[in-house]
């Protein structure tokens, strides 16, 4: 039996005291996963309050967007990605794999058919032989069970890491096409700058020219132009980052795809809402698959601890022998029944450290566990801290735009009955571009946000996600 230390561990005793019950299945051959999630729900339950978000169904979340365009490169992104392909092939080859283990159920053996002609002088001689030869392993204490029940293990972690991936396929492709119209945006309102720059610098040349203005005002105003210049090309690549990030993701090369201007998805009404908050947590895959990894863990460790019992089988053999006949025309029937004990006593050295290594093994899958569930909650908190943060940011950005274009507009008017100069006229442009860049940037950044406690809270539309793309 695996003997884990919990007062060891740096853990709250109610967290040690939900997942004890692992602990006390270390008998059995693999791990009531099922009473797991139920007490890591109760965990999640009393580690995370998120009331505040419960609303309608998550699934499909991004669709809230009403992006048709999104919603095409996403299923484009679940069916040809080669990431989610690759891990698919593993999945069924540890799927494979449970059949083969419990093959050894079954007795083992085969058929051997021959015939030989010898000649020894004058005298020759013919032989021919059909035997079936069978070797059935009793699985008395369990040793081929505990095997069995870690390639489920291993296929049903390996089938979370499929889902772990499409969570992360999906919130990569709202991240980057969000990114991408975000950088048109900017693009926009960069040229918009550029344009008007160029026309007060038209007009500061005429005025130079005849005297009325210096040249102070005109080379500061070269300077913003060049300065919104140099921007052009930051967010030209900017932008064909985000492309190659979304071709990449569809398994298509950047040159390939193209993406329509759709900027209006950042003034959509999209809010986080989660239909039950606490599952959302307690079903996440990286926690299912660290539970399923200590499951396997567990079993192998009881498989090593019952290597350590004699193996008892029965060994069968009939068959046909036929002399002076390659025909098997005149035949005589033979056959044996041989019960087998094979204790490995000489080994039991080697098949005891063997088994400690796996215990260890058990208990470094067990830690590993409790780190998922933690990592979890802490992660799925400050999604929801990120979320709150970046809504009041985005509204300070927002209100921040409304009075420096409130200024800009009040100096303008200024500028034109004389009552300022031209400098602080520039001076108000200049504030109003900081404010509107910065306000553009806490708009994606609070639905980027909202994209993150999405990903965060991903167990129970990943589960929808994953029946789909099967």
């Amino acid at each position: 039996m695996t003997k884990f230390n919990l007062s060891a561990l740096k853990l709250s005793p109610w967290l040690s005291s939900v997942l004890a019950v692992a602990v006390l299945s270390g008998c059995a051959s693999k791990i009531d996963t099922a009473a797991q999630q139920q007490q890591v729900n109760e965990f999640v339950a009393k580690a995370i309050s998120a009331e505040q978000f419960m609303g309608e169904d998550e699934q499909n979340w991004w669709h809230k967007l009403g992006s048709a365009q999104l919603n095409q490169l996403v299923s484009n992104a679940l069916a040809n990605n080669y990431d989610l392909q690759t891990s698919q092939l593993v999945l069924k080859s540890a799927l494979a794999r449970i059949g083969e283990q419990q093959a050894q159920y079954l007795p083992q053996g085969g058929i051997e058919i021959g015939a030989k002609r010898s000649g020894l002088g004058n005298t020759n001689s013919r032989q021919s032989s059909a035997n079936l030869a069978l070797d059935w392993q009793l699985d008395l204490f369990g040793r081929i069970t505990a095997l069995v029940d870690a390639a489920n293990s291993q296929a049903m972690s390996q089938a979370e890491q499929v889902r772990l991936l499409q969570i992360e396929v999906v919130s990569a492709v709202v991240k980057g096409f969000v990114s991408y119209q975000g950088n048109l945006q900017k693009q926009q309102i960069i040229e918009m700058q550029i344009e008007a720059l160029e026309q007060s610098i038209q007009v500061l040349q005429a005025q130079v020219d005849e005297g009325v203005a210096n040249e102070l005002d005109l080379n500061r105003t070269m300077a913003q132009l060049r300065q919104q210049q140099a921007l052009v090309p930051a967010i030209e690549y900017a932008k064909y980052r985000d492309l190659s990030t979304l071709a990449v993701l569809s398994a298509q090369t950047t040159q390939s795809l193209s993406i329509n201007d759709e900027r209006t998805i950042l003034t959509k009404a999209f809010a986080v809402s989660l239909a039950k908050p606490n599952d959302a947590i307690a079903l996440r895959p990286d926690i299912s698959r660290a539970l399923f990894d200590f499951s396997q863990a567990n079993s192998l460790s009881v498989a090593a601890s019952k290597a350590l019992l004699p193996d008892i089988s029965l060994s069968g053999f009939a068959g046909v022998l036929s002399l002076g006949s390659n025909g098997f025309s005149d035949t005589q029937q033979q056959w044996q029944v041989a019960p087998q004990l094979q204790w490995s006593l000489l080994s039991y050295p080697a098949l005891l450290a063997q088994r400690d290594a796996q215990q260890f093994l058990s208990q470094a899958a067990y830690t590993d566990y409790q780190q998922a569930v933690l990592k979890a909650i802490n992660e799925s908190e400050l999604s929801l801290q990120l979320l709150v943060n970046q809504a009041q940011q985005s509204r300070f950005a927002d209100e921040r735009y409304q009075f420096a274009n409130n200024a800009f507009l009040q100096a303008q008017a200024m500028y034109e009955e004389g009552q300022i100069p031209y400098l602080e006229l520039l001076d108000a442009r200049q504030d109003v571009l900081i404010a509107q860049e910065n306000a553009v940037d806490s708009t994606i950044s609070s639905l980027l946000a909202k994209v993150n406690a999405y990903q965060s809270f991903n167990g129970r539309w990943s589960y929808a996600l994953s029946n789909t793309y099967k």
